[in-house]
């Protein structure tokens, strides 16, 4: 069975890739390496001894689309490609919208003409705006997203409902993720984001590493058990994990289904400081800002349908999060670039 990862290159494209290889899956990559490194692939294939094929290009290009469908027989195509910078998509909502929704429209057309119809989307837990109900569940309502980034991944979420309404063929997983964090425990993969990063967790390792002189944390009197934001962090690994599970519900034909991909844990950033500080041994200083605009208070999942129906349940906790993605910083002090 092959699987085409689009941005396989990138954070949790190189984990999947990885992933998938280990368990005797054909990879097939595709990354435009617009915020991403190629030297990931090279070290999945260092990691796990076995060779994927990766095609540098776009998924707004039907040329290199057409030419991975008839080199290769795709069975399955995970979809992480996309532009995914919160506060870059309101400043360039235009690129957004065209990267992220025209690219997708472009790939399940190719998609659609090759006969491939097995798709797992990368969405998000944006998708739910300010949340009707906490714990999340994937029946709480879609809301009204705070930006464009967010906006893409719920329209994304309506073309594959609609094409799955007009033909039946298609079997589609949409996994809404929660914020994932960590690295692989080998630390030759991470999170490389370009210039100043726009999550929590990384921002907190370049202080940690000194790169960064300290950590803003936007808003201190937020209605939680310490003032700021609470949020439901994810070891990039049972992420990965949860996408694998989805691969064998769609070798059975499943149609179309949603999943929350969370722990079911709320952690405040004040709480996960505390444990990076606990996990490392190393002080981050911090200042409290301004609230951020858009951001809500609390977000956290409730996972137990993805346990229920796809066997998946999050197995790491927030210290090994922590310890994981300072491994891998702490040992690529500049992400995949050489020293």
């Amino acid at each position: 069975m092959n699987v085409l990862v689009t941005g396989g290159a990138g954070y949790l494209g190189s984990h999947a890739c990885l992933k998938l290889l280990e368990e005797g899956y054909g990879v097939v990559a595709l990354d435009n390496l617009a915020n991403s490194n190629s030297k990931s692939l090279e070290r999945v294939q260092k990691i796990t001894g076995k060779t994927l094929k990766f095609y540098e290009g776009d998924i707004l290009d039907r040329e290199v689309l057409g030419r991975i469908f008839s080199e290769q027989k795709i069975d399955f195509c995970i979809h992480f490609a996309g532009l995914k910078a919160v506060g870059e998509s309101v400043q360039k909502p235009w690129e957004y919208y065209n990267n992220n929704i025209t690219g997708t429209l472009t790939l399940l057309d190719e998609m659609r003409k090759a006969g491939v119809k097995n798709i797992i989307f990368s969405s998000s837990a944006t998708v739910y705006g300010d949340p009707a109900q906490i714990p999340i569940t994937e029946e709480c309502p879609k809301g009204s997203c705070t930006n464009p980034y967010g906006w893409t991944k719920s329209m994304i979420e309506q073309i594959l409902m609609d094409m799955y309404k007009a033909d039946n063929e298609w079997n589609i997983v949409i996994l809404r993720y929660f914020n994932p964090v960590g690295a692989h425990q080998s630390a030759l993969i991470g999170e490389d984001p370009k210039g100043i990063p726009n999550n929590l967790m990384p921002y907190v390792t370049q202080v940690a590493l000194g790169r960064l002189p300290q950590l803003g944390v936007f808003g201190g009197d937020y209605d939680t058990p310490d003032g700021t934001c609470i949020r439901d962090y994810i070891h990039v690994l049972d992420l990965i994990d949860g996408h694998v599970k989805a691969i064998k519900k769609l070798e059975d034909n499943s149609g179309l289904s949603i999943y929350n991909l969370g722990t079911g844990h709320g952690v405040s950033v004040l709480e996960l400081v505390e444990n990076f500080i606990k996990a490392t041994g190393v002080d981050v200083p911090y200042v409290m800002k301004d609230r951020r605009a858009g951001d809500i208070p609390v977000c956290y999942s409730d996972p137990s349908k993805a346990e229920r129906e796809l066997g998946w349940k999050a197995q790491y906790g927030v210290f090994e999060m922590c310890r994981d993605a300072w491994n891998w910083q702490m040992k690529n002090p500049k992400g995949y670039e050489e020293e």
